[in-house]
């Protein structure tokens, strides 16, 4: 018996209630077994990246009618990174949370998720994986290409780049404030591959959405006609019984951590994968990112980590024909959600411009994987991005420069008594999951200006936080445990040596044991931890893994399944 008959089937006064509530434009047919289908919409016109979602929804409405299903609307939590404070990671797991409950809750057989921006694909597989109900991703999409005087604008890195030419005088505030309309010129989220490109891709290397959708721009009418046969396809997903489980194995997390390495992804992707393996009980630690990724080649020539944006990537061949030229590293998984495996899925794709997505022969780096920093530092461990660092400071050994907050940093990193060089290491702590709490992403601490005005534009910068997807330099991040945790970086002072070997995968700080053993965590520190006393946030720090587990709520861990509540009528 399907989940909806459970609610609508019968002759008493429960069944009686959940039909006749829903006969508003329901036809009668709708109750008689065929897949009803929710349609989790993260539309808002507060996360300026998912406004389109109510149109992609339309598609896969008439695409399920189509296919004989039934669909529903249902409106998600929906996070805009770029408007959201603190973080828009503080809810993922709230959001992760409603939608669980939401889908438990409700008459539906199957879900089509709708996401965009940076934390709403995550969100929303955490939850379809904890229900267990037959699932499918649509990713909404990136932005156009942006423009200025005649050079390609990247959606979020360039405000990072353009930011730091006004603060070391290059750039005047009237030319940056006249970049905004043009870096952001249609719907869709960033058009770097930052994360919420870098999700949509893990979306598609984990076989949760149908072959080549993601990295199709938000505005191209292709978007639509691929989610009118998502819509289809859900249908009989539902029809066979196919679960995120059966897709989601710990192969197709073997695929997707290859393809974070080909296309130069968001480090943001580390804890999401985290999150959602464990989810589903799936055997991931933070140690395998390093391990399959460590040798997989660069091969997206895109912002941050390249020159060209995601429209060139689609107009290139797109994702599947990055995934062909590294097939000889990626494993038979189960089939995706199209029916086929992953490697079926590439023989047809290929590049059409090897400038923006370069064969393997002729890669933009060799070693394109996130590394998997250990140490007296971060003993959980910590990771850094080559593709996006400075390759003469991936072996670096400075002076520490501490920072105890984001505003602690703000106040001080541009004062011109700031005892800073160019080789200092710049430690910013507190900024973990439960000292911030929510991991912002401000591990891209900006340089002090005294540096900037000298010429220099990357240091090494190392922090308990995240950065985001967009952003670029030398960042040790997600360092673990973090400070507010009992982490070693809470120890740290002020002119301590700091070494950094990115091909010793060490972070180390010099300081003696026993030194360690008799710091205490200064009191300004303790000050600025977040120290909440009710709602979500409470909840959250009561809760809340470190980021080598993917920072979800410990009670969130694993499946509860898709048994239909209890009645209360």
């Amino acid at each position: 018996m399907s989940r909806s008959v459970e609610f609508y089937g019968g002759e008493d006064r429960n069944a009686y209630i959940h039909r006749a509530w829903m006969r508003r434009g329901v036809p009668d047919h709708a109750f008689d077994g065929r897949p009803n289908i929710a349609i989790a919409n993260t539309a808002s016109d507060l996360s300026p990246c998912n406004t389109h979602l109510d149109e992609v929804a339309q598609s896969v409405k008439n695409g399920v009618y189509e296919a004989g299903g039934v669909p529903h609307n249902l409106p998600m939590v929906s996070l805009g990174e770029t408007t959201m404070r603190t973080t828009a990671m503080l809810w993922r797991n709230m959001a992760a949370m409603a939608a669980e409950e939401l889908l438990r809750a409700n008459p539906v057989d199957g879900v089509v998720l709708l996401g965009g921006c940076d934390k709403t694909i995550p969100a929303l597989l955490m939850a379809a994986a904890s229900v267990g109900i037959p699932a499918i991703v649509i990713p909404g999409g990136p932005m156009l290409n942006g423009t200025f005087r005649g050079r390609p604008l990247g959606c979020g890195t360039d405000v990072w780049r353009l930011s730091e030419e006004v603060r070391a005088g290059g750039l005047s505030n009237r030319e940056f404030r006249a970049t905004e309309s043009s870096m952001i010129r249609s719907r869709g989220h960033c058009n770097t591959m930052g994360t919420a490109s870098t999700m949509a891709f893990m979306a598609e290397a984990l076989g949760m959405t149908l072959p080549g959708i993601a990295g199709t721009p938000a505005s191209d009418s292709r978007l639509l006609e691929r989610s009118h046969a998502t819509g289809r396809r859900i249908v009989e997903l539902v029809h066979g019984g196919v679960t995120p489980a059966d897709i989601m194995t710990k192969e197709a997390f073997h695929n997707a951590i290859v393809a974070l390495a080909a296309v130069g992804g968001s480090t943001n992707a580390v804890v999401h994968l985290l999150a959602i393996a464990g989810r589903l009980g799936v055997d991931l630690s933070v140690d395998d990112f390093d391990r399959i990724g460590g040798g997989v080649p660069l091969l997206v020539n895109l912002q941050p980590a390249g020159q060209h944006l995601m429209e060139d990537m689609f107009r290139a061949g797109g994702f599947l024909a990055v995934l062909r030229e590294v097939r000889g590293l990626l494993v038979e998984a189960p089939p995706t959600v199209a029916g086929r495996s992953l490697l079926d899925e590439l023989e047809d794709w290929e590049i059409w411009d090897s400038d923006v997505i370069r064969s393997a022969d002729a890669p933009l780096q060799r070693d394109a994987g996130i590394a998997v920093l250990r140490g007296n530092l971060a003993p959980a461990g910590a990771i850094i991005k080559p593709a996006a660092a400075t390759p003469g400071l991936l072996t670096h050994t400075g002076r520490a420069v501490v920072f105890d907050s984001v505003e602690d940093m703000r106040a001080r990193i541009d004062d011109p008594d700031l005892d800073v060089d160019a080789d200092s290491v710049l430690v910013l702590r507190g900024c973990g999951p439960r000292g911030y709490p929510g991991m912002p992403e401000v591990a891209n601490m900006p340089l002090p200006r005294k540096v900037l005005e000298r010429g220099v534009r990357d240091m090494v910068r190392i922090c308990d936080g995240r950065m985001s997807g967009t952003a670029y330099g030398t960042v040790v991040l997600h360092v673990a445990p973090e400070a507010a945790a009992g982490g070693t970086l809470a120890l740290v002072e002020d002119g301590d040596l700091i070494e950094l070997d990115v091909a010793a995968r060490s972070l180390t700080l010099h300081v003696s044991d026993d030194e360690l053993a008799a710091r205490t965590v200064a009191a300004r520190l303790q000050d600025a931890y977040a120290a909440p006393t009710r709602g979500w946030e409470q909840l959250y720090i009561d809760h809340v893994q470190q980021a080598d587990a993917g920072a979800d709520l410990d009670f969130l861990v694993g499946a509860t399944g898709p048994g239909v509540m209890r009645e209360s009528h």
